[in-house]
């Protein structure tokens, strides 16, 4: 299969091995969603998703605590969200979500993997229509689901369509519904391992083995950096 094919495989493998480097990241949506709503889950929506979201990748239950005790502290860091769009080699799309104590070191860090690895950020906005934003839950599939009638269930809280991958069923909305299907979803006692909102290409794009040789090394390295929560392409 290839030099390139070992490569991808290789880095994939990479990623796969180094979960762990999710957890400050993780740590951070927690930290910031109790600074911002409060510490009880219960009375903040966005702390409940982040909670959800770090125990859906297996965050310890210790640091999951912390990170909410982080927010009460008087050193409490203060973070912004902050997007940045870029084209990478081979003209792949690239759209970055960061969160960040300190926007000059962020904005400096992605502009410099860009610049290194073959492409180059673009005005704010430019990708905007590329993508949709979507809210998408993710939870395991089992006999007492049945999902069409689920799907009926969820129509009116904003539910545009459900599919069975694998052992997990994801079901997607747009980003404005994440509340209403969030609750629906609990309502329902559906135990939800995954929430979040997404950028889906509305144009996605094949490339060839070669090409996302050079196109991966940018994702890791984008990845790699603290202050990127998520990194979404245009890759089919």
């Amino acid at each position: 299969m290839g030099r390139a094919f070992e490569y991808r495989r290789a880095a994939k493998e990479k990623r796969w091995g180094m979960m762990s480097r999710m957890f400050p990241k993780l740590a951070k949506a927690i930290t910031a969603a109790a600074k911002e709503g409060g510490p009880d889950p219960d009375m903040n929506p966005k702390l409940r998703t982040a909670i959800q979201n770090a125990k859906g990748s297996n965050m310890p239950k210790d640091n999951i605590d912390n990170a909410i005790k982080r927010a009460a502290g008087k050193d409490a860091e203060s973070y912004t969200e902050v997007n940045y769009e870029g084209k990478g080699p081979h003209g792949v799309l690239v759209f970055v979500e960061c969160m960040t104590d300190n926007t000059t070191r962020t904005v400096a860090n992605v502009k410099s993997y860009f610049n290194k690895l073959g492409g180059g950020l673009v005005p704010t906005g430019s990708l905007e229509f590329m993508f949709s934003r979507k809210a998408v839950f993710e939870f395991e599939k089992n006999d007492s689901i049945d999902l069409e009638e689920l799907e009926l269930n969820l129509i009116d809280a904003g539910l545009e369509t459900i599919e069975a991958v694998d052992d997990m069923v994801v079901i997607y909305a747009d980003y404005t519904n994440f509340g209403t299907l969030s609750q629906a979803l609990e309502e329902l006692k559906i135990d939800v391992k995954k929430a979040v909102l997404q950028r889906i290409p509305t144009n996605a794009l094949e490339f060839t083995e070669e090409q996302m040789v050079d196109i991966e090394k940018l994702i890791d390295k984008l990845e790699d950096d603290e202050d990127v929560q998520a990194v979404y392409t245009n890759i089919a």
